[in-house]
């Protein structure tokens, strides 16, 4: 897992409060950043997405992004992570959506998951890890740290 504790010292330096938008993880990420004291300073809100509603009710992620590319994509990740940021007084946000397992299809195996990290003032940015049939909790927990590493580096 990525040092959280310099994910906080980070973002205190930049001045950044951080949200999570997450989907597959269920709030893994927001537990992470939350586990240290003083993370409150730092760690604005979590947004726990899992149904597709809750992507459009919560976060403003569109219908038609969802029907035309499926709640694990780059296009739903991207709008998770700007939904996020938009919605609370973050000025960094972290997206992740996926498919932990079991199961998965041809197309969307899997293992696989999107992120979003939007930061306000600059583009959002996109990436689709495909961990592999790693099993559920292995798939969720390579996810959470990847998420904490993508904060990290956008924090350097």
């Amino acid at each position: 897992m990525s040092d959280v504790a310099e994910i906080l010292r980070a973002a205190r330096y930049w001045g950044l409060r951080i949200a999570t938008a997450e989907s597959c993880t269920g709030g893994m990420v927001a537990v992470a950043l939350t586990d240290l004291a003083g993370s409150s300073d730092v760690f604005d809100c979590g947004f726990v997405t899992y149904s597709n509603e809750a992507k459009v009710q919560m976060l403003g992620v569109t219908a038609q992004s969802l029907t035309d590319h499926g709640a694990v994509s780059e296009v739903v990740a991207h709008e998770m992570a700007e939904g996020a940021l938009a919605r609370s007084g973050a000025g960094l946000a972290v997206a992740i959506t996926g498919i932990a397992g079991p199961g998965g299809s041809e197309f969307k195996p899997e293992g696989r998951v999107c992120f979003g990290l939007a930061r306000r003032g600059k583009a959002t940015t996109v990436e689709t890890v495909d961990f592999g049939a790693l099993g559920r909790s292995a798939v969720r927990l390579a996810a959470r740290d990847h998420a904490l590493a993508l904060l990290l580096k956008a924090l350097q």
